[in-house]
């Protein structure tokens, strides 16, 4: 039976991201849409975008596309949009996974959902910039999305990242965890991920789940999209 798949990318991550995995599942039968979020675009500017816009546009591109029966997949901060349009979407949603995500606690940003060290850090960042965004660097992507990773490799995604708008951290989501709306949900965790706030663990148990664990880093889904494609496929 084919699935429809909405991949939702990450901080700093267009579309693309998300590809290898999405082009292992159309290869098994299945539809796949690779969504890129407002501001986070090749040349898009960053400014002004609040949380609200990023929920905004995976409800409308579900809609405008006409799509059922879907599951929705996020990474990293992904988990915010991807929550928040599942609760729009209930009727069309038939199933969250979370990979290497965060769990959006109701009325918690994602800044306030670090430790304060790292929260103090990304609002001087927010603050600091004429655009209210986050810039990507390559520093960030070898220190902690994939770290022990071909330097060349590195250096390709550091290129490809956007600055990330502020506000998608800064802002909280007035809305209950999926877990509450009875949808299947499926937690999947990178063996070597070093990039999220708390322990994967920790956020998988916000939805009663244990973690799926698959290979690789943060960015799994370019070093490993096969067993991530086949975590999705089989939870």
């Amino acid at each position: 039976m084919s699935t429809t798949y909405v991949f939702i990318p990450g901080a700093w991550h267009g579309g693309w991201a998300w590809r290898p995995v999405a082009e292992r599942l159309r290869a098994a039968g299945h539809q796949a849409v690779c969504l890129t979020l407002p501001g986070l675009g090749d040349g898009d500017d960053p400014a002004g975008h609040d949380l609200q816009d990023a929920v905004d546009h995976v409800v409308s591109e579900v809609e405008r596309r006409g799509l059922s029966d879907v599951t929705l997949v996020g990474h990293s901060w992904a988990g915010y949009p991807m929550t928040g349009a599942a609760h729009r979407l209930a009727d069309k949603v038939s199933k969250v996974v979370y990979y290497g995500a965060q769990v959006p606690v109701r009325g918690t940003s994602m800044v306030d959902d670090n430790p304060p060290e790292a929260a103090a850090m990304l609002r001087g960042l927010i603050d600091a910039s004429p655009t209210r965004s986050i810039p990507p660097t390559l520093q960030f992507v070898q220190g902690i999305f994939m770290q022990d990773i071909e330097a060349g490799t590195q250096r390709l995604v550091a290129d490809l990242l956007t600055p990330q708008p502020g506000n998608y951290f800064l802002d909280a989501l007035d809305v209950p965890s999926t877990s509450e709306l009875g949808i299947p949900a499926l937690y999947i965790l990178g063996e070597d991920d070093h990039a999220l706030p708390r322990p994967g663990v920790e956020f998988a148990a916000r939805l009663g789940l244990e973690p799926v664990m698959v290979p690789g880093t943060h960015e799994g889904m370019l070093t490993h999209p096969d067993e991530i494609a086949k975590a999705i496929l089989n939870g």
